[in-house]
């Protein structure tokens, strides 16, 4: 199971920290992707980490923006959101591979999370 949170309304240039906590599988098996959903678009990855070794991917169109961590004694992954753009605005959600290697394909995830709006006002 899944719980995303943190998001919220925020002007641009903003910051938010959404929170995506695991419980119900091995943490540190998985892949932990953040994807992001806006009005009448198609749901696109953002990040992700791989839980047994750290490493992270970043999509360009939010790199030196947005950092992905993990609290890996916590079972909770992060998503840091800085300089936040309207263009940001959308759901986020969170979601679980059992594949081991950072990807944002979203048939590579089985478990999601509900989501978060965040909304950045102009």
């Amino acid at each position: 199971q899944l719980q995303a949170s943190g998001g919220g309304l925020v002007q641009a240039g903003g910051s938010l920290r959404l929170s995506c906590a695991a419980s119900g599988f091995t943490f540190d098996d998985y892949v932990i992707g953040w994807f992001r959903q806006a009005p009448g678009k198609e749901r696109e990855g953002v990040s992700c980490i791989d839980n047994s070794d750290g490493s992270t991917y970043t999509a360009d169109l939010v790199k030196g923006r947005f950092t992905i961590s993990s609290d890996n004694a916590k079972n909770t992954v992060y998503l840091q959101m800085n300089s936040l753009k309207p263009e940001d605005t959308a759901v986020y959600y969170c979601a679980a591979s059992i594949y081991g290697v950072l990807t944002l394909v979203r048939a590579d995830f089985g478990s999601w999370g509900q989501g978060t709006l965040v909304t950045v006002s102009s």
